[in-house]
């Protein structure tokens, strides 16, 4: 063989040397010649082998590239993480991808994220457990990612291990668990896991660490964006609150101002009346003048109590002394003072028989729920009525009911009857004064209690009222 001047040297080596440029110039589809099988046929092969590895490896970096692009495109962990979902099965196998994060001081690793194609998932998103002295405190202070390629002998030799017995239980035989570091700082694990044993080889290890550091970044990233946005809707749900508060605010004063002013006046009126006529009023026209007077003060007490309640319930102010109450004798108490009331309107009020039994609750406050009830039924039903209380015990509850004979309300008016300053299209039919505030109160009473409020109406037919209070015996 020659090697001087080229004169009657080996045609194929000006054609490796223009493979060779070929290949820098990153074609790697080239022409190599191999025979005759010599020495210099060796190096073909082996430019041909280098051509298809490094063939492979750009392909490879062509998907890395496109899938960095693509979960990077993300604005929020979620949408990052279903772009891993969908992309990275190019280049590591899965049926499920699961992204936890180190919470508490990395003190608790805790599942955020997690999709799967099979059909069921156990270990999903809130589930947690103690980072130290587990296997993955391990793999976060070692930084390299863990293959395990039988997760029923692992479980076999773990049977403590919670979260492996889970997804073993999701049909997962194989996992490959990668630790997430952003900026070197450890903010939790990517989890591969696949339904056939021994998915996972040292290439995929290799392929994700090519772009572990950017995913954690981009992860980390999209987890602080999700931060922000949930502190953003926090304080709109705040600032939406204060401007409810507000408009409770002004409706109180406007109520006040409007429904005070009105009795104040006749009280007014009616001591004015006392003083300029002095003695020579008789005794009847006196006594009902101030029969008038006790009735107008009664009704702006009653009305500043329910704005004193209100206000307390919108603060977060509400205080409950709970106490064993029996219901039998409660009610039979609650009967019989509304039985004076409504006996000018000639209204009966009757009390079905009361099961023994107790609940516990604040007596004055049960007390405003019942009375409330109990004085609208009288109130809206015409006079010569019948109001009936009734008492039922059911398993873990008490259902206690007030039954009118009114006039019924309309679903359109059911629905916002709890509300504040609701007010019906039906008039009282002794003319008595509303505030509209006192089954709105009624509501977040037995709310506090535990309880649920309700009504059953048709118009024409009557409505009862009914709340709820959980039993004594049962708690």
């Amino acid at each position: 063989m020659d090697n001087g001047s080229g004169k009657g040297s080996d045609p194929r080596i000006p054609l490796y040397i223009h493979a060779t440029e070929r290949l820098k110039e990153g074609h790697y589809r080239l022409r190599i010649p191999l025979s005759p099988r010599d020495d210099l046929s060796k190096l073909g092969r082996a430019l041909r082998d280098l051509a298809r590895s490094l063939e492979i490896r750009y392909r490879e970096l062509q998907k890395l590239d496109r899938i960095r692009a693509g979960i990077n495109a993300g604005l929020l962990v979620d949408d990052i993480l279903e772009k891993v979902y969908e992309d990275f099965r190019e280049i590591i196998p899965y049926n499920r991808i699961g992204f936890s994060t180190i919470e508490e001081n990395g003190q608790v690793v805790r599942a955020y994220w997690a999709k799967s194609d099979l059909p069921v998932m156990y270990l999903t998103k809130g589930y947690e457990a103690p980072l130290e002295g587990s296997s993955l405190q391990r793999i976060i202070e070692t930084g390299q990612p863990r293959i395990i390629n039988d997760l029923e002998e692992y479980l076999r030799n773990k049977p403590d291990s919670e979260s492996t017995r889970l997804i073993v239980e999701e049909g997962i035989r194989s996992s490959l668990t990668c630790p997430l570091i952003a900026s070197g700082v450890p903010i939790g694990f990517l989890f591969f896991s696949s339904a056939r044993p021994y998915a996972y080889l040292n290439a995929h290890v290799e392929i994700f660490q090519r772009i572990a550091g950017q995913l954690s970044i981009i992860l980390e990233k999209g987890r602080l964006v999700a931060e922000l946005m949930e502190q953003k809707a926090a304080i709109e749900r705040q600032n939406e609150e204060l401007r409810r508060l507000n408009e409770v605010k002004n409706a109180f004063v406007g109520m006040a101002a409007h429904d005070l002013r009105n009795p104040i006046a006749a009280v007014q009126t009616a001591a004015d009346f006392l003083l300029e006529a002095g003695d020579t009023l008789d005794e009847e026209t006196r006594r009902e003048i101030l029969q008038d007077i006790v009735a107008q003060t009664r009704h702006m007490l009653g009305l500043i109590n329910d704005l004193l309640d209100v206000s307390q319930i919108e603060a977060g102010t509400l205080e409950l002394d709970l106490q064993p109450v029996a219901v039998k004798d409660f009610l039979e108490e609650a009967v019989h003072r509304h039985t004076g009331l409504a006996a000018p309107k000639g209204t009966k009020v009757l009390l079905e028989p009361v099961p023994e039994g107790t609940v516990m609750a604040d007596p004055l406050r049960l007390r405003q729920v019942i009375d409330n009830l109990i004085s609208n039924a009288v109130k809206y039903s015409p006079p010569g009525s019948t109001v009936t209380v009734r008492a039922e015990r059911n398993p873990g509850y008490w259902r206690i009911s007030v039954q009118d004979e009114g006039p019924g309300i309309s679903k359109e008016e059911q629905q916002n009857l709890f509300q504040y300053f609701t007010r019906l299209s039906t008039r009282p039919t002794g003319d008595e004064p509303s505030t509209g505030l006192g089954l709105a109160i009624s509501r977040r009473m037995v709310e506090a209690h535990g309880g649920e409020i309700g009504v059953e109406s048709e118009p024409g037919k009557g409505s009862t009222f009914w709340f709820t209070l959980p039993d004594q015996a049962a708690g």
